[in-house]
């Protein structure tokens, strides 16, 4: 833990350098490959994410190391447009007991400051509630409100592509027995994964589909090269390209993070020129398949957004949360809290006051 910081002492909000996360911080920490508590993603975070005026902060305790992002006067989770899942980190051999100690010393941090938004929450995630309950103790509130779907699904151990795709939608299983026919005999797959210059190539295919597709504009560009080659190094990258048999031009690109035999893909493209060959869902039937097969992978996540197509591949929706902590003895908190129960109230009285129009 940083220094000056033991056992009991209250919580200290300390710098995050935009190089990486400090040593200290490793006992925070998950294995390389977790999106919302590893190291890998939160050091590309800091590196290559960060707005320029922003400042990366750490709420920290014994018990637990919360990201902060501090943008002018304003406090909220260290989440980009990128983020797919956050949560705080908790130290190992944590109880409930201490989250909610922990809970109590930030909220004494964060008394008599303007509201702190938390966002791409798992509202179940370990930890939570009494890290929660402990800021309530402390005279916080917290208002939760809904933020972004996530599209999942857990396969049983061993599932097989074949079973995979029993369970699509029947439209989908057509398209992919007729595209990947096709696929076959005009189109080349590669795959890479580790650091090197065939990465390289790769990554450099991504970017130029990225430019041709329906979405090109990235706030930070440098964001997704930098954690393919910090993924890969770790041995948790699946980059996969979709290459014209001619001429090589890549027409498809997508990478997933793979770690703890759960697979997660960030960013997908194709061109929207070659459109019509439905090079996105062949280079996507192709990727699970090959998670299924090889890496032997017990669930797929489709990251964050209620994009119609994630809920061809995987069949299961959760509700990613916000928290918003708030201080009502602030008159910021006190405006955050008037206006959350007029929402509560208009959607609560909704309905008759329709029937009355």
């Amino acid at each position: 833990m940083p220094d000056g910081l033991s056992t009991g002492a209250a919580a200290r909000l300390l710098p995050l350098p935009r190089t990486g996360l400090p040593g200290w911080c490793d006992r925070y920490l998950s294995p390389a490959g977790e999106l919302a508590t590893g190291r890998i993603w939160l050091d590309t975070t800091l590196a290559h994410a960060l707005p320029p005026t922003a400042t990366a902060l750490a709420a920290v305790t014994d018990a637990v190391l919360v990201p902060l992002l501090r943008q002018g006067r304003r406090l909220g989770s260290l989440t980009t447009d990128y983020s797919l899942l956050w949560q705080p980190l908790i130290a190992p051999g944590t109880d409930d007991a201490a989250l909610r100690t922990a809970g109590r010393t930030l909220g004494r941090l964060l008394r008599f400051r303007p509201p702190l938004r938390l966002e791409a929450m798992d509202a179940e995630a370990p930890g939570l509630e009494p890290l929660l309950e402990g800021c309530r103790a402390a005279g916080l509130m917290a208002l939760r409100y809904r933020h972004f779907g996530n599209w999942h699904e857990e396969f049983a151990e061993g599932l097989g592509w074949d079973a995979y795709l029993a369970a699509r939608p029947p439209a989908l299983r057509t398209t992919i027995g007729r595209k990947l026919a096709r696929a076959g005999r005009e189109l080349r797959f590669e795959l890479l994964t580790a650091p090197g210059l065939a990465l390289e190539t790769g990554i450099a295919a991504y970017e130029a589909v990225r430019a041709g597709s329906w979405k090109p504009h990235e706030p930070f560009a440098g964001f997704d090269a930098a954690l393919m080659r910090a993924m890969a190094a770790a041995g948790a990258l699946r980059l996969g390209v979709l290459r014209n048999q001619q001429d090589g031009a890549p027409v498809a690109a997508q990478y997933w993070v793979v770690a703890g035999r759960r697979a997660t893909i960030p960013k997908l493209y194709h061109l929207e020129a070659a459109r019509a060959a439905s090079p996105g869902t062949v280079l996507t039937a192709l990727m699970i398949r090959r998670l299924l097969e090889t890496d032997r992978v017990r669930s797929i996540d489709f990251g964050r957004g209620d994009d119609a197509y994630k809920q061809l591949w995987a069949g299961t929706r959760r509700q990613r949360i916000g928290v918003i902590l708030l201080d009502p003895r602030h008159p910021e908190g006190l405006l955050a809290l008037a206006r959350d129960t007029a929402g509560r109230l208009r959607r609560r009285f909704r309905p008759a006051i329709e029937s009355l129009a």
